[in-house]
């Protein structure tokens, strides 16, 4: 039997070595002391768009605090490889039908972690009334259409049989050799029996099967978690516990770690980026990261549709001078896009045909937007809208509306959203009206996390309901296709994107984080996100 499990903890970046996550610290002690384990941590938050279910919570408010709370199939390390974790083996012996065994396992009420746990979860997530952000990650599995969705309004996928309590079985449409490598993200998590007899209550007071549990959660204040003791997997608690505190401005996070009222802030705000590395009352990290910042342009807009939309796309691209906001905004803790996902990625491809399109030139841009204007005249003004809760936002959409005004000619300016929930929603129902800042935290490592859940036709972080037949395509063959074809496969799949621009790129966000002083063992991961469970004071 060919097995993947003894493969499962080799599946790595490809650039881990680059992605060495160690401190620059500028104050306080770097030697790995122990700290201690009753000491609770406090890190910066944002408050949950939407009630803590694991397969409709796609943002990073509610999503820290679910990857907290719950344990998947596998984990990842900090440098992206993967371990098994609730799985006891994950085997398969033609990348097609995967047979899933697992290990004795609970939730925090006591109940057992068992294969219905897992499969009427994801049955749930993919049920079209069920209406889940999380539905498109199912999309790979037998019974289920393009966007994740059961087929003829059915609430049991064909691809998932109970083979008995320990064991399940996924069955998918095509081989996907690297099918485990998406078990450790949210989606695919486990759900408690109790979930099920009202999603909506226990999203408020959820029940897991991770490194902590949920105490509370008093919106738009904080979330507190204490120790899961019971919980035997990769990522036990080192600490007494982690509390999200709920910010609305980050420069006020940035005080509170310099008075040592917050321990940890995973991206110091753009008012201390000059001086942070330098700061004797906080400790300060720095690395190359993943996360990557874009602007949606939904194709609803007027005068976005077509070729007239691509035409004013492109321009409004060229017309960004990506490094001079990264220098001047983020004092060089951002790095202007080559594509869009991140250069650490495995299958990063350089120079791929129509990345031109990210280089800054402003008569090209000028000709191109007269070129759309010669379809049909632009009227109004062209808007972004941002969370102003998110360190940094304000400064560089005001940024990038000035340069498409002094550039292009034309009326750009920015629309503020007071947090993250209020911008989501209106994203989410349709109704925002505008093009909007968004950005990608990838769920797994591969290029393929940057294209599929954002790009692809009905795709749940599909925000500007962008679809394209050939592009969908290259990414099911992707899925097919391992090493070399694989990253051909997702190099020409970006070459449509780089035409079509449903997203513009603008930058991938370095580590440039804070601790207070006393903190220890602070680690920043694949995901530009703290190893919460290994912080100790």
């Amino acid at each position: 039997m060919r097995t993947r499990r003894s493969a499962l903890a080799g599946i790595a970046i490809a650039a881990a070595a680059s992605l060495t996550l160690a401190a620059c610290s500028s104050g306080g002690d770097d030697d790995g002391g122990s700290g201690s384990t009753d000491s609770v941590i406090t890190a910066f938050g944002t408050e949950p768009q939407n009630p803590l279910v694991t397969t409709n919570t796609n943002e990073v408010g509610g999503g820290n605090i679910i990857d907290l709370i719950y344990a998947g199939l596998v984990s990842y390390k900090a440098d992206g490889s993967q371990e098994l974790e609730v799985a006891e083996s994950i085997e398969s012996e033609d990348d097609k039908v995967w047979t899933i065994k697992l290990k004795d396992w609970n939730f925090t009420d006591g109940t057992p972690v068992t294969a219905e746990s897992f499969v009427k979860a994801w049955n749930y997530g993919a049920t079209a009334k069920n209406a889940q952000l999380q539905s498109y990650f199912y999309y790979p599995i037998e019974g289920t259409d393009d966007e994740g969705i059961i087929v003829d309004n059915g609430t049991e996928m064909s691809g998932l049989k109970v083979v008995d309590e320990k064991t399940f079985e996924v069955t998918l449409k095509n081989p996907e050799a690297l099918f485990p490598l998406r078990l450790g993200y949210s989606a695919y998590f486990p759900l408690p029996d109790v979930a099920f007899e009202d999603m909506a209550a226990f999203g408020k007071a959820p029940i897991g099967n991770g490194p902590y549990k949920l105490d509370s959660w008093e919106n738009n204040v904080e979330a507190v978690m204490s120790p899961n003791e019971d919980y035997d997997g990769n990522r036990k608690a080192m600490n007494g516990g982690v509390t999200f505190k709920f910010y609305t401005n980050p420069d006020s996070a940035y005080s509170d770690v310099q008075a040592g009222n917050l321990d940890v802030l995973d991206q110091a705000p753009p008012s201390a980026l000059t001086t942070f590395k330098t700061d004797d009352a906080v400790q300060a990290f720095e690395a190359a990261g993943t996360v990557n910042s874009t602007i949606t342009i939904p194709d609803s807009l007027p005068g976005f549709k077509g070729e007239e939309g691509n035409l004013r796309r492109q321009a409004l691209s060229r017309a960004l001078d990506r490094g001079e906001i990264t220098d001047k905004i983020f004092d060089g803790t951002r790095s202007p896009s080559k594509d869009f996902s991140s250069e650490l990625m495995p299958e990063f491809t350089e120079d791929i045909p129509g990345s031109e399109v990210l280089e800054f030139d402003a008569d090209e841009a000028k000709k191109l937007w007269a070129e759309a204007d010669a379809i049909a005249p632009f009227k109004g003004k062209f808007v972004v809208a941002y969370n102003g809760d998110g360190p940094g936002n304000k400064e560089w959409v005001e940024a990038v509306t000035n340069q498409l005004k002094n550039n292009l000619g034309i009326q750009a300016e920015p629309k503020a959203f007071a947090t993250f929930a209020e911008l989501r929603t209106k994203v989410t129902d349709r109704t925002i009206g505008t093009a909007f800042r968004t950005g990608w935290q990838p769920d797994y490592p591969s290029v393929y996390n940057y294209l599929g859940p954002i790009f692809g036709t009905g795709a749940g972080s599909n925000d500007g309901d962008y679809s394209n037949k050939e592009f969908d395509k290259l990414l099911n063959d992707a899925l097919g296709a391992e090493g070399d074809e694989q990253a051909q496969l997702l190099a020409q799949a970006q070459e449509i994107l780089f035409k079509d621009l449903p997203a513009i790129p603008l930058w991938n966000t370095n580590v440039a984080a804070v601790a207070a002083k006393g903190v220890e063992n602070v680690e920043f991961n694949w995901q530009n996100k703290p190893e919460y469970q290994n912080i100790t004071k």
